[in-house]
């Protein structure tokens, strides 16, 4: 469901996919790359095409370059099946933020950044507060936000884990039933696919 081309595309014109672009130009061996040349990069070196989608997820862009099937313009016949593919894109779209690496989320960026915020308050009301009576009950209480921290990373990843498998399922079942949609005749995918970014524009 990602178009190669549009990604090509996107990685040589748009700014976000500099990085990605330099290690093309790295393999490539050269400045100016062309669209072409990107393209047999990514299929001799698979990471490019999965930094574009990581950086894609990190920006709440979508990976997922087809829009919604127009059901009112199909006979009755593919209807039902239409929208069952209309509510699995939906579905997708949804859930891509879990398709990230859970270490490189931004939810243990944030879970760090809480941590690293109540361990400067405890050396504050200990230090600054003159607390020092108190200071093993305040290093207990951030013993306990470790714990807790750690407890909930733990059950983030779960999470992560758990939708990440339902992606990779339902992304597969939903690129069979496009498949199976156009081989009746009702659909073309050339039609569903989104060949510009409307962010980028």
């Amino acid at each position: 469901m990602t178009h190669l081309p549009r990604v090509a595309l996107e990685i040589k014109t748009v700014g976000l996919y500099d990085l990605v672009l330099q290690d093309v130009q790295k393999i490539v061996g050269k400045t100016r790359v062309s669209e072409e040349e990107i393209l047999e990069v990514m299929k001799s070196h698979p990471q490019i095409l999965e930094d574009y989608k990581q950086i894609n997820v990190e920006y709440n862009l979508s990976n997922i370059h087809l829009r919604d099937i127009d059901i009112d313009s199909l006979d009755e016949s593919c209807k039902d099946e239409a929208k069952e593919i209309n509510k699995n894109l939906q579905h997708l779209r949804e859930i891509e933020k879990y398709t990230l690496d859970f270490e490189q989320s931004s939810t243990l960026v944030i879970i760090f950044s809480i941590e690293f915020f109540v361990l400067f308050s405890v050396q504050y009301f200990i230090v600054l507060l003159n607390l020092k009576e108190w200071q093993w009950w305040i290093y207990s209480l951030f013993a306990l936000s470790i714990v807790f921290a750690w407890r909930y990373a733990n059950k983030e990843r779960k999470v992560y884990a758990v939708n990440n498998e339902i992606f990779e399922k339902k992304y597969l079942q939903t690129l069979e039933m496009i498949s199976i949609l156009e081989d009746k005749g009702c659909i073309k995918k050339e039609d569903l696919i989104i060949k510009e970014c409307e962010e980028h524009v």
